[in-house]
C-alpha cells in the first residue's frame, strides 16, 4: 500500500498537473481540465545536501549535473550532459542520447512495437533501427515533454506529468517523478505511475550516463578501468542483433557478462561473443537481478557498485526492480563535449567511445511480449491495481 505522504502528494500533484506540450510543437490534447506548460523547460533547478549537488530541468525531468567528493574531497560532475541546457533539445532532434533523462511510457525496447492486454492489440511508433522497433516510448518519449514542477524544497524536487494515451499506449498514465538529496550523501529517484481508465505496460527509467572518474585524467577518459560489481545478475536476457529478446534466458557464470563477483568493465569486452547486445564490443544488455528469496522487492537491497580508481567516487545502488540495463556508451563516438567542469586536461575532451556506462533499473525488457517469463504483475498495471512505483537509491563515498 502506498504511504498517507504518498497518497497525499499524488493528489496534489494531480490538481495542479498539466497537459505539456512537448517542445516540438505536438501535442495530443484536448482535456479542458488541464491547462499547457508554462516557464522555461530549460531552466536548471539546483538542489543540496551535505556533500552532494544535483540539477534538474523540466525537459524530460531530467538530471543535468551532480556534484559528489572524491578522494581528495573535491566536487566532481559525475554525470554526463551539456552545459547549456537547450543543448538536450537539440540532441533529441539529432544524436538523441537520452541524456540524465526519464523514458517511458515503455522504457527499452518493444518487439515489433506491438502488444495484447486483455485481447486489445496496441501499435506503439516504431523509432529504432530503421522502424524495426519502438525504444524508450516511441517518436515522443517521456524525455520530449515538459514535467511541470508540483514542488520544491532545498533538497527535494517534484515533476509531474500527464500522459494521455500518448504514441499508442492504451489509457491516461499520471506520473510523479520526485527527486531527493539526502547527507549520506545519496540520490533518491521515485517514479510512481497511476493508470487512470485502462490496463497499460508501465516501464520508466531514468537514463543517466555516469562517468564517477569524472574526465580528470587519461584512465578517466572511459569507463573501462571502472569495477562494476552487480552480485545478483546470475542471468541475462538474450537478445538479437537489434536487441530485441529471442525469449531465451542465458546464466552469466564464467562469460563475459559475469559481475556477480566485480571487474573491470573492460575485463571482457573485447572478446568475440555469440550472445547478442556485446555488438562491435560494448555492454547493452538486460541483466535479471536473482534477488535472494527474503528481498524480492526489497529497495533497501544493494544491486550493484560502481567505483572509479581516477577519483576514488563509489557509487552503491538500491532498488526495488528486477532487473538493470547496462550500457557502456558504445555509440558514443568523439563528437559530443564534455561539460567545462569536466574539461581537467590541456585540451577540451569528448565523451569517446566507452566514455560512460549507463545503468537503468526496469523490470525485464520486452516482458509484455514473453507470457512465459510471468512479468504481468510488474509491467502491466490497471485503475484497480497498486501503481507503478520505480525506486532508486544511489549513495556515494570514497574508496
Amino acid at each position: 500500500m502506498l504511504s498517507t505522504t504518498t497518497t497525499t502528494l499524488l493528489l496534489a500533484a494531480a490538481s495542479v498537473v498539466a497537459a505539456q506540450t512537448p517542445v516540438n510543437g505536438s501535442d495530443n490534447f484536448s482535456n479542458p481540465a488541464f491547462k499547457a506548460f508554462t516557464g522555461d523547460p530549460f531552466q536548471k533547478h539546483t538542489l543540496t545536501a551535505n556533500g552532494i549537488n544535483a540539477s534538474f530541468i523540466p525537459y524530460g525531468a531530467r538530471l543535468t549535473n551532480l556534484y559528489v567528493c572524491d578522494q581528495n574531497g573535491t566536487y566532481q560532475d559525475v554525470v554526463v550532459g551539456y552545459d547549456n541546457a537547450t543543448q538536450y533539445l537539440t540532441d533529441s532532434e539529432t544524436n538523441h542520447t537520452y541524456f540524465g533523462t526519464v523514458v517511458g511510457r515503455y522504457a527499452n525496447r518493444i518487439m515489433n512495437g506491438t502488444f495484447e492486454i486483455d485481447g486489445q492489440t496496441s501499435h506503439i511508433p516504431n523509432n529504432e533501427h530503421g522502424g524495426l522497433n519502438p525504444l524508450h516510448g516511441g517518436f515522443i518519449g517521456y524525455d520530449q515533454q515538459n514535467w511541470t514542477i508540483a514542488s520544491q524544497t532545498g533538497n527535494s524536487i517534484t515533476f509531474v506529468f500527464y500522459d494521455q494515451a500518448q504514441q499508442g499506449f492504451p489509457g491516461d498514465l499520471l506520473n510523479v517523478a520526485t527527486y531527493t538529496l539526502t547527507d549520506e550523501p545519496a540520490w533518491i529517484s521515485r517514479m510512481v505511475s497511476i493508470p487512470l481508465n485502462e490496463a497499460t505496460p508501465v516501464m520508466l527509467a531514468n537514463h543517466v550516463y555516469w562517468n564517477l572518474g569524472a574526465f580528470v585524467n587519461e584512465e578517466a577518459i572511459t569507463v573501462l578501468n571502472d569495477t562494476l560489481y552487480m552480485p545478483y545478475a546470475d542471468r541475462i536476457i538474450e537478445v538479437d542483433s537489434v536487441l530485441i529478446p529471442t525469449g531465451q534466458i542465458n546464466m552469466t557464470n564464467g562469460t563475459a557478462f559475469d559481475f556477480t563477483h566485480g571487474k573491470q568493465i573492460g575485463s571482457d569486452i573485447f572478446q568475440p561473443l555469440s550472445q547478442g547486445g556485446l555488438n562491435g564490443s560494448s555492454y547493452d544488455n538486460a541483466f535479471i537481478l536473482d534477488r535472494p528469496r527474503y528481498a524480492m522487492e526489497d529497495p533497501a537491497l544493494e544491486v550493484l557498485r560502481l567505483s572509479s580508481p581516477s577519483t576514488g567516487i563509489q557509487m552503491s545502488l538500491q532498488t526495488n526492480q528486477q532487473g538493470l540495463q547496462i550500457y557502456t556508451c558504445g555509440g558514443q563516438n568523439g563528437t559530443i563535449p564534455v561539460k567545462a567542469d569536466q574539461q581537467h586536461m590541456a585540451n577540451t575532451t569528448y565523451v569517446e567511445r566507452y566514455g560512460c556506462v549507463v545503468i537503468e533499473t526496469q523490470d525485464w525488457i520486452d516482458g509484455i511480449n514473453q507470457p512465459q517469463w510471468g512479468r504481468d504483475q510488474y509491467q502491466i498495471f490497471t485503475p484497480t491495481t497498486e501503481p507503478a512505483l520505480n525506486y532508486a537509491k544511489y549513495t556515494f563515498s570514497t574508496l
